[in-house]
């Protein structure tokens, strides 16, 4: 029996897509694709059962996501529209994103990074830092790239130099010093 086919709004690119891995290539023969997210914790994989591809060849494509997994430091998927081996190679290099609102919820002083994204951040003194561009994976913890111009300041994001962040006025403020 085939599935009826998703309607315009099932198919439309989600307002706050966030790109979150790329597609290496097949995995195994039955239509299996495996990628590499680009979070450690590819929850937001998992969270969403629609996935949008872009390649850079035309529209982007809806995949309806029937299984997925981690497997070592990727993830392998199969999704309705992909068969087999043939069709799932084709995906190599896509480009994948999810709507951010099927995101797991953080948890108290937890943040995904792309909402700290373009955070403006300030010094306890109210002083103007820069905006937030990137973070660092240390491994120990983040780090917050902040652009002002072409000064560029990276403060380590754990609680001893970040006093607040509030996603509502798009704001962070830090225990840094302008000269530092």
């Amino acid at each position: 029996m085939n599935a009826a086919a998703p309607s315009p709004a099932e198919k439309a690119w989600p307002a706050d897509a966030v790109e979150v891995g790329v597609v290496l290539g097949a995995w195994g023969i039955k239509g299996w694709f495996k990628l590499q997210p680009h979070a450690a914790d590819p929850q937001a994989l998992f969270a969403s059962k629609r996935w949008w591809l872009r390649d850079g060849h035309g529209a982007p494509r809806l995949l309806k996501i029937m299984q997925a997994r981690e497997q070592g430091d990727t993830v392998v998927a199969s999704a309705q529209e992909v068969p087999d081996r043939n069709a799932a190679e084709a995906l190599r290099g896509a480009r994948v994103f999810v709507a951010r609102t099927s995101f797991p919820s953080a948890g108290d002083d937890e943040y995904y990074w792309v909402d700290l994204m373009g955070l403006d951040v300030v010094n306890r003194e109210g002083q103007a830092l820069g905006r937030v561009a990137d973070l660092i994976d240390t491994g120990v913890h983040s780090v917050l790239r902040v652009l002002e111009g072409d000064a560029e300041r990276l403060i380590p994001f754990v609680a001893a130099y970040v006093d607040d962040v509030d996603l509502q006025a798009r704001r962070i403020v830090v225990d840094w010093g302008v000269d530092y």
